[in-house]
């Protein structure tokens, strides 16, 4: 088994900025676009990104052709408001003019009532108008940087936002189905020069949140790698990795 690296990046990766045009014209494929959207959770910067291509093609949305609803649609909206189904057919009770004038006449009355009520009443006493509201503007916490841990194809497995000071990893990964063979994915963190540690097995289709040990936090730094290897479901954590890597990513900032 080959060990990884934390020389492994993603040189060849397109920009975040193209990534996001692409995730809004739907030009992804599934797994590009499922990557793309747990990305959007965890990384501000790119969700920013997302949201401006997303409104740089609204305008296109004014130029739709408007259509007109289908005879059996139009049918519902009549139903619905109380219409007669069928254009000329007798009107009901609320189609009739005379329930509307008689509902008029009876709200002019409550109104003519109200006022002379209001006139004869004292007037009230002055309200001395109300401090004007401290406003404190909200502080926008600062996007955390990820890390991207690539499969051998490429694409993205799991996606990392880390908090070493806390000894928290966000994950969130691109759904796959289950090992055949029944093993489990589990985390480890290769400091350079250093064997792997692990963290601890992780979910191949729900995001979770990896909780390091106090002595394990020192680890999580520039330079370091995350990789997942598939292992046995039985004696986690392990003391090395003896199945196959399934994707990997180096820590380049926190």
């Amino acid at each position: 088994m080959s060990t990884p690296h934390a020389t492994d990046r993603f040189d060849d990766a397109p920009d975040d900025d193209l990534r996001a045009a692409e995730y809004v014209l739907g030009v992804t494929d599934a797994n590009e676009r499922r990557a793309a959207q747990a990305r959007i959770d965890l990384d501000g910067a790119f969700a920013a990104l997302v949201d401006a291509w997303e409104a740089r093609f609204a305008d296109w949305l004014l130029r739709a052709t408007p259509e007109a609803p289908s005879p059996r649609v139009w049918l519902r909206v009549r139903t619905e408001l109380g219409w007669s189904p069928v254009e000329g057919a007798k009107p009901t009770r609320w189609n009739d003019v005379r329930t509307w004038r008689i509902a008029s006449a009876l709200a002019a009355t409550v109104a003519v009532v109200a006022i002379l009520f209001a006139l004869r009443a004292p007037p009230p006493a002055p309200v001395p108008p109300p401090a004007p509201p401290v406003v404190v503007a909200p502080v926008e916490p600062a996007p955390r940087p990820v890390t991207v841990l690539a499969r051998d194809d490429g694409s993205t497995g799991w996606i990392a936002s880390i908090d070493a000071a806390a000894g928290k990893i966000r994950l969130a990964p691109v759904p796959v189905p289950a090992d055949a063979q029944g093993r489990v994915n589990e985390l480890w963190v290769i400091p350079e020069g250093q064997a792997p540690i692990s963290l601890g097995a992780v979910s191949h289709d729900k995001a979770q949140t990896i909780d390091v040990s106090e002595p394990l936090r020192t680890t999580l730094r520039v330079g370091a790698t995350l990789a997942v290897s598939l292992e046995p479901a039985t004696g986690l954590p392990h003391a090395a990795p003896t199945g196959p890597i399934v994707a990997k990513g180096g820590i380049t900032q926190l």
